[in-house]
């Protein structure tokens, strides 16, 4: 170790002189030189003291400190780039609707991200991941505040090698997801939910419906012990228990709260036009981007091996998504839809979100392109029912989702029945938990504005400003 300890000294100290070399620039480099004396031993001997510390303080994991540095920085950013979705969402969703409800839209999605990182501190986190201390043995969890997740400190005595992070890296990185489920749902429900009973809505779905099933697979629950573990349900980042959990809830939504006013006449199915595609287009760019941070951190380090196979599939399997969805819908409508093309890059994504660090590059080029097609004929599909879903929001991320979960088994090696055991687990209690939750809200409070205010726009009518000056 004291070998060791001298060869890391010297290298930090070389890094130390390459940076401040760099940092002033080759120009001043010689000037430097001349005018500042090289360090004496007292200071090099508290260099070395800092530095030995420091490697006392990792203990047995000092020689990858520097890991477990990079790990947690990546994580950190890995969840920057999830909060980005949010504003991915947003847009999208602002995109695809009415312009009289734009501030209602984006209301509501601050709303989402705001009480979602609230309520996952409160009791989401650690009813997400329960450790062992369930009311119901492996099904239900429900625990507290957050409380100090430091206990670990700056070491790998949180997780270890395969969750290279502090608590707190742990618990920012999965508070960005815990929102989605709601964003989900938002979509699927615009233009006619009432704001008071959608903010009830979200918030208990984010809190508790969203982490309990979430605690199932990723908090060592009931799915995570299928076969003994060996032949466990397999969701390496939430094609089935966050885009799925959102998909199954947005659908259980929109039957309690049913389609707009005028989409469906007398049989017939009358489009209502997004006002911005524009906007729609960057929403999509958005959470592509966003997508890499979603899926690249549940690599939960930055193991260089896994990290850029998952940034390379999910990558390949988003393109794919798109073009399948382009070609398909030329086939299908006769003209190139952008909004298929937008949705079907966004199929290719929640495709292979499942799987993106157990399969190949072509193995996900495949389940990205069937992505796309599928939600093509999905939101068709789920129009001649009459289940109105103005943003695609319960093909891209329910009926995809399921695909993506599957895949899994057909691609990646996972076992065939836990990935239908846990597709219907989670998408069965999504659906309930939903449908419960929005009667008892319609029974107490209603759940949808009247039709005067549907015709005059939620923006005027909930918020009492437009969002754009005619």
């Amino acid at each position: 170790m004291r070998k060791l300890t001298q060869k890391m000294t010297k290298a930090w100290l070389l890094t130390l002189a390459v940076g401040l070399f760099a940092g002033f620039g080759v120009s001043n480099a010689q000037e430097v030189t001349e005018e500042t004396p090289p360090a004496t031993e007292e200071e090099v001997s508290e260099y070395k003291a800092d530095y030995d510390a420091l490697l006392e303080e990792q203990g047995i994991d000092a020689y990858a400190f520097d890991f477990f540095t990079t790990s947690m920085l990546w994580t950190v950013i890995a969840a920057a780039m999830v909060f980005i979705m949010h504003l991915g969402f947003a847009t999208l969703e602002a995109g695809l609707t009415q312009k009289k409800n734009t501030v209602n839209i984006l209301f509501k999605n601050v709303w989402i991200i705001c009480v979602g990182l609230l309520t996952y501190a409160a009791v989401g986190f650690n009813t997400h991941y329960p450790l062992g201390v369930w009311q119901i043995e492996n099904v239900v969890g429900i625990h507290g505040w957050i409380g100090d997740l430091n206990d670990g400190g700056a070491t790998f005595g949180y997780g270890g090698l395969s969750l290279a992070m502090t608590g707190y890296g742990d618990f920012i990185f999965q508070a960005m997801f815990a929102a989605t489920a709601a964003t989900i749902v938002s979509g699927a429900v615009a233009e006619r939910v009432k704001l008071s009973a959608f903010m009830i809505y979200s918030t208990i779905l984010v809190a508790f419906g969203y982490t309990i099933a979430g605690s199932w697979h990723w908090g060592e629950g009931f799915l995570n012990q299928l076969g003994g573990g060996d032949d466990a349900f397999y969701d390496f980042a939430g094609s089935t228990v966050v885009h799925g959990f959102g998909g199954a809830a947005a659908l259980a939504a929109v039957i309690v709260l049913g389609p707009r006013t005028g989409k469906y006449v007398d049989g017939q199915i009358r489009p209502i036009i997004g006002h911005s595609m524009p906007l729609a287009a960057v929403g999509v760019f958005l959470l592509f981007f966003g997508w890499f941070g979603f899926n690249g951190g549940s690599v939960l380090s930055a193991n260089p091996g896994p990290l850029g196979l998952v940034f390379t599939t999910t990558a390949l399997a988003a393109a794919a998504g798109g073009v399948s969805s382009i070609f398909i819908s030329i086939m299908v409508l006769k003209k190139p839809d952008l909004s298929m093309a937008l949705n079907g890059l966004l199929a290719g994504l929640v495709s292979i979100t499942a799987g993106a660090d157990a399969v190949g590059p072509w193995q996900s080029v495949i389940m990205g392109a069937i992505g796309g097609v599928i939600v093509v004929f999905s939101i068709l599909f789920f129009d001649k029912i009459k289940i109105d879903d103005p943003v695609g929001a319960i093909s891209v991320h329910g009926v995809v989702g399921i695909w993506g979960t599957i895949a899994v088994a057909i691609f990646g090696g996972a076992n065939f029945m836990s990935q239908i055991i846990g597709v219907v687990s989670v998408y069965s209690f999504a659906f309930l938990f939903s449908l419960v939750l929005f009667l008892i809200l319609k029974a107490v409070m209603g759940v949808r504005v009247s039709d005067e205010e549907e015709a005059e726009g939620l923006d005027v009518a909930e918020h009492g400003a437009p969002a754009y000056a005619d």
